[in-house]
């Protein structure tokens, strides 16, 4: 009826101490099994998180690179969006490891450390119980061996005497002695069993206080311990789905931002800034003037033909007809161009100038801030001479001011280059023309050129020329290699949409080495084709292959016309 009333107490194994014991240990191993599992999974958070942060950190755009030019493109601020996002992701997985740490893992190792020393506290009690049961057992065994040890002495006692007394032949005193030996005898196996009597009595009220009491206290507080870490182990199972469930809504945040990042992507923007970003401000070119050969003695050199006088269409070498026109000429010459950035193209060339302005002008704020902190202080040093010397400030504002008034002559250049560039920036009221600006700066300037008087004196041009020619070579022998300091603009040179035909050969009679835009390279005896002659500015334009032209100082080349091409005339 006892263990009825246990139930599902513990007490009901109170005679299972060895198997409790290891089973509790085994509830100490689950334990420090689950710790071991979510420390684990604490490090695999961390080291993810520094995987998503170097990988967002890796992506970053560089300073001071091509990548920081790249970001005016919704495309790419949208991706750096996105590296931003995820580096926030890999923040919220750190916070799941520190949480872990914190709620779990510490805990857990503190609750082992007291779950170990309570256990072994019951147990301890326990052993101590058993180890008394078991020593009463022992003495009761010891005081139930001397009453049985004492009644077989009394019984031979008694034998003894009685065989005594029924013998005729010993004396009155032996049988006398006999007797009072065996009442001793009687006496003592009495004692031992009051004794004996006593001890079990005293140890069954022990016994059944050790099964009924001591041992089911000791397992009541052990189920409780062992209940109370099931508990505390469910405790941490809910922080550990609670701990993700914590930074859900912040991660929705960063995936949201993801989206919202990739939704604003403008492909329309994006094109927009490339138009914005390569646009040339190169006039197009206009319509083609008609010329008309049908009256040989009165035709006139038409500037905006691309053909040559003869009409034909000359084939190039290599036999393609069209080349590779400036400006897609690429640019040979390495580094980062003139100070003036005349090598762009003008309206790139006005965004640079625009650009080093907008930077001088900071450094000049930067260094007008200076000189009035440097000012104030110099003010409150003549107030207050014991704070400090104000002849000390003087050098400071000194190299100041003329920091600032090197920057101000700075501004002063590039804002001359920036008039100069927008003011030969076409208009789009202004209708295209073929003209080239040196063409219109020869128009405008007389030039007194023999050659066309030549050419109307002869119907075919050719003797005169070659007299021309002739004389020339005589009369110059040849000079010293020219300096040329100026070099023409050549943006409206090479607008043609089709290759011009060659009209004679010449032959580089010095080096050249050409590091202008426009210009091309070429070694002294050189042999090159001539595609325009020389315009009265002292530039020839010539031709190495199909893909190489550019123009040559005259000066520099002994040049070759056929006879029956336009403006045939030899410059040496």
């Amino acid at each position: 009826m006892l263990e009825e009333r246990m139930g599902d107490c513990w007490s009901y194994t109170k005679d299972q101490f060895d198997n409790l014991e290891k089973h509790t240990q085994w509830g100490i191993d689950f334990v420090e099994k689950y710790t071991k599992f979510v420390k684990e999974r604490s490090e695999i958070e961390t080291n993810y998180a520094k995987q998503i942060r170097n990988l967002s950190k890796k992506y970053q755009p560089k300073k001071n690179s091509r990548e920081d030019e790249e970001n005016k493109y919704t495309s790419c601020r949208a991706f750096l969006s996105t590296l931003n996002e995820l580096n926030d992701y890999a923040g919220q997985h750190e916070v799941i490891a520190e949480n872990l740490t914190s709620q779990i893992i510490a805990e857990l190792s503190r609750y082992l450390q007291d779950l170990k020393a309570e256990r072994k506290s019951h147990f301890h009690d326990g052993r101590k119980a058993q180890q008394h049961i078991e020593s009463s057992w022992k003495q009761l065994e010891s005081c139930k061996r001397k009453f049985e040890r004492d009644c077989k002495e009394a019984d031979r006692a008694q034998q003894y005497f009685e065989k005594m007394d029924a013998d005729i032949n010993v004396t009155k005193a032996d049988v006398e002695k006999a007797r009072q030996q065996a009442q001793i005898r009687h006496q003592m196996a009495s004692d031992s069993k009051g004794e004996y009597s006593a001890y079990l009595q005293r140890f069954n009220q022990e016994q059944n206080e050790h099964y009924y009491t001591l041992i089911p206290n000791i397992f009541q507080k052990l189920q409780e311990m062992e209940e109370r870490r099931i508990v505390r182990v469910g405790v941490c199972m809910k922080t550990f789905a609670e701990v993700d469930r914590q930074v859900l809504p912040i991660v929705g945040k960063c995936l949201d931002g993801m989206t919202k990042a990739a939704e604003s992507i403008e492909p329309k923007t994006d094109s927009s800034q490339v138009v914005e970003s390569y646009k040339s401000g190169f006039e197009p070119p206009g319509d083609v003037d008609f010329e008309d050969y049908g009256q040989a003695m009165k035709r006139t050199v038409s500037e905006t033909s691309l053909s040559n006088s003869r009409g034909e269409a000359k084939e190039r070498p290599g036999g393609k007809g069209k080349g590779k026109l400036w400006p897609f000429i690429k640019n040979k010459n390495k580094g980062s161009g003139p100070e003036d950035f005349s090598h762009l193209p003008p309206e790139q060339r006005r965004k640079k100038l625009q650009g080093k302005m907008d930077d001088l002008n900071k450094e000049i704020q930067k260094e007008m801030d200076q000189r009035d902190a440097l000012t104030k202080m110099k003010d409150v040093y003549l107030k207050n001479p014991q704070m400090g010397d104000p002849s000390s400030v003087d050098p400071r504002l000194a190299e100041i001011s003329q920091n600032i008034d090197r920057l101000q002559l700075e501004v002063q250049k590039f804002e001359g280059w920036l008039s100069e560039v927008e003011g030969r920036l076409p208009s789009k009221s202004d209708p295209p023309r073929r003209q080239s600006a040196l063409y219109e700066a020869q128009n405008s300037t007389p030039v007194s050129n023999n050659c066309a008087q030549d050419r109307e004196s002869s119907p075919d041009g050719s003797n005169t020329e070659e007299q021309s020619s002739e004389t020339q070579v005589k009369t110059n022998p040849a000079p010293l290699p020219p300096n040329p300091t100026s070099t023409p603009e050549f943006d409206d040179e090479f607008d043609d949409d089709e290759a011009l035909p060659t009209i004679g050969t010449c032959k580089a009679i010095y080096p050249f080495e050409g590091h202008n835009e426009g210009t091309i390279a070429v070694a002294e005896g050189e042999l090159l084709f001539v595609i325009e002659e020389d315009k009265g500015d002292g530039w020839t334009r010539v031709r190495r292959n199909e893909d190489e032209e550019g123009y040559v100082p005259t000066s520099y080349v002994e040049v070759f016309l056929e006879t029956n091409a336009k403006g045939a005339m030899t410059y040496i």
